[in-house]
C-alpha cells in the first residue's frame, strides 16, 4: 500500500517520506482492517515525530495519523459491531501516548479495535468524519473531568483550534452551559460565536486574568495554565491538554472511546455540533507535507485533513 513513514525522529519536513510499497497491516481478532478514505493530522502527531514521547512510543518506522474516517474492508473473527462495506470513523489509538499503533491513519489502510469506531453519521463527509474523533474525545473528556454540567459556566482559551472549536460546541449544546467566552485572535471571533460563544475574546488586545468575570470552569488548550488559574472562580475547575500544570489545574491524556462518539452521533446528525475543517484544506495526500507544515504553524482553524487518499 502506500503510506507515509518516518524511520528516524525529526521534523515533518525532514524525515517524512511517501512510500509506494508498504506492507498492509495485519488483522487481529477483535480488529477490522480499514480502507482509508480521510485522516486528519493532530499536533500529537508531529511532537511524536520529533521524539517528544520516545520513552513510550512504539519501535519505528511509523506511519503518523490518529484520526480515521473510511470504509471496512475485512473483519476479525470477534468483531460484532462491523461488516465489510460499513462507513466508520474513530481515533485508532486508546493510550494517545502508550505505545500508539506504528500502522497509522495516512495509509491506503489501516487495523483498529472495533471499540475505538463508531459508525460514520450518514450526513457527514468523510472529510468531515475524519476530522471530529480526537479533538471531539478530548473536549468530551475535558468536559466530564472538569465535573462540567448545565447551567455552569466556562472559559475556552484556544477556541479556534481543533479541540476549542469542540469544546466550545460541546458545552454549549451537548452539557447546557450557562456561558461559553473563548478566545482567540482579532480573525476568528466570528467563527467562536458562530459556534455557541457568548463572550468572543481576543487575546491580542485582552488578558484573561483582567476579566471582570470569573468562570466556573477554565479548558486551558493551549498551555496558560498560570492564566487559567486567574480566571477560574474559587472551588471551580481548570483543566489542560498540554503544558505543565499547577495544582488545582489537573492535565489528562486521552483515552479514545468508539462509545463517545456514537452517544454524540445524534449531535453532529442534527447538525448542533459542527466539523469545523480549516479553510486550506482537505488537503491532498501528496501535499501531507504542506499540511503538517501549516499544522505546524499554529495558525490553523479547526482541523487539517488529508483526502483523497491515495
Amino acid at each position: 500500500m502506500k503510506a507515509w513513514v518516518y524511520k528516524e525522529y525529526g521534523n515533518s519536513q525532514s524525515v517524512l517520506k511517501f512510500e509506494t510499497n508498504v506492507e498492509v497491516p495485519s488483522l487481529r481478532e477483535d480488529q477490522v482492517l480499514i480502507k482509508v478514505v480521510a485522516a486528519a493530522l493532530n499536533p500529537i502527531d508531529f511532537k511524536r515525530m520529533l521524539g517528544a514521547f520516545s520513552a513510550t512510543d512504539s519501535p519505528l518506522p511509523t506511519i503518523p495519523g490518529y484520526d480515521v474516517a473510511g470504509v471496512v474492508e475485512k473483519v476479525g473473527s470477534q468483531v460484532k459491531k462491523f461488516k465489510v462495506g460499513d462507513e466508520v470513523y474513530g481515533d485508532i489509538n486508546e493510550k494517545a501516548l502508550d505505545h500508539p499503533k506504528r500502522n497509522g491513519s495516512l495509509a491506503e489502510y489501516t487495523a483498529v479495535e472495533e471499540n475505538l469506531l463508531a459508525l460514520k453519521p450518514k450526513n457527514l463527509s468523510f472529510v468531515e468524519a475524519a476530522s471530529l474523533p480526537l479533538a471531539t474525545e478530548t473536549a468530551y473528556e475535558g468536559l466530564e473531568r472538569s465535573a462540567f454540567s448545565a447551567g455552569k459556566s466556562i472559559l475556552v482559551l484556544g477556541g479556534a483550534g481543533g479541540v476549542g472549536t469542540m469544546v466550545i460546541q460541546l458545552a454549549k449544546h451537548v452539557f447546557g452551559a450557562s456561558k461559553v467566552a473563548a478566545t482567540s485572535s482579532t480573525a476568528k471571533l466570528d467563527l467562536l460565536r458562530s459556534l455557541g460563544a457568548d463572550l468572543a475574546i481576543d487575546y491580542t488586545k485582552e488578558n484573561i486574568e483582567d476579566l471582570p468575570e470569573k468562570f466556573d470552569v477554565v479548558f486551558d488548550a493551549v498551555g496558560q495554565c498560570d492564566k487559567a488559574l486567574k480566571a477560574v472562580k474559587e472551588g471551580g475547575r481548570v483543566v489542560s491538554i498540554i503544558g505543565s500544570v499547577t495544582p488545582p489545574a489537573s492535565s489528562f491524556v486521552l483515552t479514545s472511546d468508539g462509545s463517545i462518539l456514537e452517544k454524540l452521533n445524534p449531535y453532529f446528525e442534527s447538525g448542533k455540533v459542527k466539523a469545523i475543517i480549516d479553510p486550506k484544506g482537505p488537503f491532498p495526500f501528496s501535499q501531507t507535507l504542506e499540511a503538517f507544515s501549516h499544522l505546524e504553524s499554529s495558525r490553523a482553524t479547526g482541523k487539517v485533513v488529508i483526502h483523497p487518499i491515495p
